[in-house]
C-alpha cells in the first residue's frame, strides 16, 4: 500500500512539473532577475566614481532607466534589442519599476551581437512623460545626448544640458556616454502584468501609488536612492 502511495505521489508530481504553470514561474523569475540585475549594474557604475555619472546628473534627474544586457547587432552602425525598467522620482523617493523594452537604432561603435548595459538619465518631466507613452523614438521624439562622465558635471557641454535624455552604455568593462538617436522605447504590459500580478502601464506604475514591492524592488530602490540624493 504505502509503495502504491509513493508511486502515485511521484506520479502527480511529474504531472506538476509538465504543465502550464512551470514556465510562467521562470519567467516571472527572468523579470525579477531584470529588476536585480538593473540594480546590479547601477551600483557597480557609481562605485566608479571618476568613471560614472556625474552625482549632480542623477540628483536632478526625473528617472532612470536601465537595460541590463541590451544585445548590439551589425558592425559600425547597427540595432539593438534589450528589456529594462525604469523608475521616476517621487516626493518620498523613486517610484515601483516599470517595465520597458527598446528595440532598433544605432548605439555608434559596436561589434556585432555584443551585449551592453544602456542607461538613461532622464533630465525633465516632459522627456519622462515621453518616454513612457505607447512608442517612443530616442532623439526624434525628445532631444538625446550621451552622458558626460566623471565626478563632476561641470564639464558637460551645452548639447548635453539642453539635452531632455541622457545616454550612457558600458560594455567589456567600458562605460561611457553613447549616442541611441532612432532607438524605439516601449512599454514592457506583459512584464508589468507577470511581476505586479495585474495588467499595468509602465506610466502607471511610476505615476501612480506603488502596485507592490515583490523581491527585488528594495535592492532597486535602495541602490537608486543612495547614488540620486
Amino acid at each position: 500500500m504505502m509503495r502504491r502511495q509513493q508511486v502515485a505521489v511521484a506520479l502527480a508530481a511529474a504531472v506538476l512539473m509538465g504543465s502550464p504553470a512551470v514556465p510562467r514561474a521562470r519567467q516571472e523569475s527572468e523579470d525579477a532577475r531584470r529588476v536585480r540585475e538593473a540594480a546590479t549594474v547601477f551600483g557597480e557604475i557609481m562605485r566608479a566614481e571618476d568613471k560614472a555619472i556625474p552625482r549632480a546628473i542623477l540628483g536632478g534627474a526625473e528617472a532612470v532607466a536601465i537595460f541590463p544586457g541590451t544585445v548590439r547587432a551589425g558592425f559600425i552602425v547597427g540595432g539593438m534589442r534589450g528589456r529594462g525598467i525604469i523608475s521616476a522620482r517621487t516626493q518620498g523617493g523613486w517610484s515601483a519599476p516599470g517595465f520597458l523594452t527598446i528595440t532598433g537604432g544605432s548605439i555608434g561603435l559596436q561589434i556585432g551581437g555584443e551585449a551592453a548595459d544602456l542607461i538613461l538619465v532622464i533630465n525633465n518631466r516632459r522627456g519622462l512623460e515621453n518616454l513612457v507613452s505607447n512608442q517612443f523614438t530616442l532623439g526624434a521624439d525628445a532631444a538625446v545626448a550621451a552622458g558626460p562622465v566623471g565626478r563632476e558635471a561641470k564639464a558637460a557641454t551645452d548639447v548635453q544640458l539642453r539635452a531632455e535624455i541622457l545616454s550612457y552604455s558600458r560594455a567589456r568593462g567600458l562605460f561611457a556616454g553613447v549616442t541611441v538617436n532612432g532607438s524605439t522605447v516601449r512599454p514592457d504590459r506583459d512584464a508589468n502584468e507577470r511581476f505586479y500580478g495585474k495588467r499595468l502601464e509602465t506610466r502607471q506604475i511610476i505615476f501612480g501609488p506603488a502596485p507592490g514591492t515583490p523581491a527585488p524592488v528594495p535592492l532597486w530602490l535602495e541602490t537608486l536612492d543612495r547614488y540620486t540624493r
